[in-house]
């Protein structure tokens, strides 16, 4: 018996050779760091002035009036003179304090006027009246 004898060319595959040394050329590069601080450019930094707390700011205070000349504030009932004391208390504490007042349609304007004003002296300045679309 005879064996026939086949040459092979004996190569070796260098593609997952390239692919390990390609992954770890991007890992040196990503975990080295680079020295910035020798740049020689002088930065002053400038200075912040006093801080405050950032706190969030409360939503729009929402005033009804309805008939009878009972007035809510944020859905609570309250008598016009809490409602200046709060008001009053809420823009100390708050000062862009924004307030929406919505009159029910059967109440008079007066109230709603007098609401107003007490929302004015209790140094309110963001104020506006909520109202109804007009349907055609």
């Amino acid at each position: 018996m005879r064996r026939h004898q086949t040459t092979e060319d004996a190569s070796i595959n260098l593609t997952p050779m390239i692919d390990v040394v390609f992954l770890l050329v991007i890992f040196f590069m990503v975990g080295s760091r680079f020295d910035s601080g020798s740049s020689g450019v002088q930065v002053n930094v400038p200075g912040a002035g006093d801080f405050r707390s950032l706190s969030r700011l409360p939503d729009e205070r929402i005033i009804e009036v309805g008939v009878g000349g009972r007035v809510r504030l944020d859905g609570q009932l309250v008598t016009m003179d809490q409602l200046t004391d709060t008001l009053r208390q809420q823009r100390q504490d708050y000062p862009g304090l924004r307030v929406a007042v919505r009159g029910d349609g059967d109440s008079s304007f007066q109230q709603v006027a007098e609401v107003l004003q007490r929302v004015s002296a209790a140094g309110v300045e963001q104020m506006g009246i909520a109202v109804r679309g007009l349907r055609r």
